[in-house]
């Protein structure tokens, strides 16, 4: 909590209690190091996605075990139609949806959730069968833009990524505090289900969570480097004007594939607004026939029009690629192109 201060986290917080011994655990820890330094108390938010009969009865039980903390408790009730196909990502869309409007409604600056080393090897090895490339490798950031679009107020803050499971769970149990275990934790229709119940013969063969996540952090350390030499490129390569972003193309192809990506993704979405990047098969195709000279009559992706620019408009002469919002789209709230973050 100290480094979080220290990096401009905001508090008081909000944290999100499932009700499970995770976040439980961060709930317990939160009040009792706001109540030691003298500051303001968290504020707790639990979510009731509506998936199960006993959803209201937890929410309940959650707001008791708040109240007994001497905490204000909030439960937030999804009110949509149940999902039937990819349930965990889509309650974790509502989730995140429903705590981030409620946090902006109240001032609130940060969300405090209960991620831990063993989330951070489940994620990995999740991403790692879904082919994901080095963004989603790295490991999860302590603290980390909110993940939904048009919450940039909002920060989120994971101070547990350094606790195991295992050792929050019998902080709890040495204390006689009570949390919940979420039957469809138990699941085999849940790829994360699935891992976990892996991970004891991967441990078994020296592939603990703790290995794991220290190689998620490898990876982390290589995103930010590539990320500040990514910067450097744009900074070269890339120009503001008449409502578009202007590049030149020699300029793109000759960086290294992997920058040169991460760069177009970049003025992609600094000229639709959107705060995630491209499908990366796409975004490996657009590059491609910027390289090889094949764009034609230009292409659209990501709200964006991809076109080479007349040789009397190029900012970078006539090697210029124009990059502006597809016609009767806007960039996000404004016709001007952000800056390339």
């Amino acid at each position: 909590m100290t480094a979080m201060l220290a990096a401009g986290v905001p508090w008081p917080g909000a944290v999100a209690v499932s009700g499970g011994g995770d976040s439980v655990a961060l709930m317990h820890l939160l009040a009792g190091w706001a109540k030691r330094h003298r500051r303001a108390p968290p504020h707790v938010v639990t979510v009731d996605h509506g998936l199960r009969e006993e959803a209201a009865a937890d929410a309940r039980r959650v707001r008791r075990w708040a109240k007994a903390l001497g905490l204000k408790a909030q439960t937030l009730r999804h009110k949509g139609p149940r999902p039937t196909a990819d349930i965990e990502a889509r309650a974790r869309e509502v989730r995140y949806r429903l705590i981030g409007e409620w946090a902006i409604a109240k001032g609130i600056g940060a969300v405090f959730v209960g991620h831990t080393r063993d989330d951070q090897a489940e994620t990995f090895l999740l991403r790692l069968m879904r082919g994901s490339g080095l963004d989603g490798l790295s490991a999860m950031r302590p603290v980390s833009p909110y993940p939904v679009p048009g919450h940039r107020e909002i920060e989120l803050a994971r101070p547990l990524l350094s606790s195991d499971r295992a050792a929050l769970r019998e902080h709890l149990w040495a204390r006689g505090i009570e949390w919940l275990e979420d039957p469809m934790n138990g699941e085999d229709r849940f790829a994360r289900v699935r891992l976990r119940k892996l991970l004891p013969s991967l441990e078994a063969a020296g592939l603990s969570s703790a290995r794991i996540a220290g190689a998620a952090a490898h990876l982390a350390r290589a995103r930010e480097a590539l990320d500040t030499v990514t910067a450097a490129v744009l900074m070269r390569i890339a120009r503001a004007q008449d409502g578009a972003m202007h590049v030149d193309r020699a300029g793109l192809v000759s960086a290294p594939r992997e920058v040169a990506l991460r760069a177009l993704a970049r003025l992609l979405m600094a000229v639709s607004g959107q705060s995630y990047r491209p499908r990366f098969e796409r975004l490996e195709r657009l590059l491609d026939r910027l390289s090889d000279g094949t764009l034609g009559g230009g292409a659209t992706l990501h709200g964006c029009r991809i076109f080479m620019a007349p040789a009397r408009k190029g900012a970078f002469g006539n090697g210029t690629i124009t990059i502006a919002p597809e016609t009767g789209r806007s960039p996000g709230k404004t016709s001007k192109p952000k800056r390339v973050p």
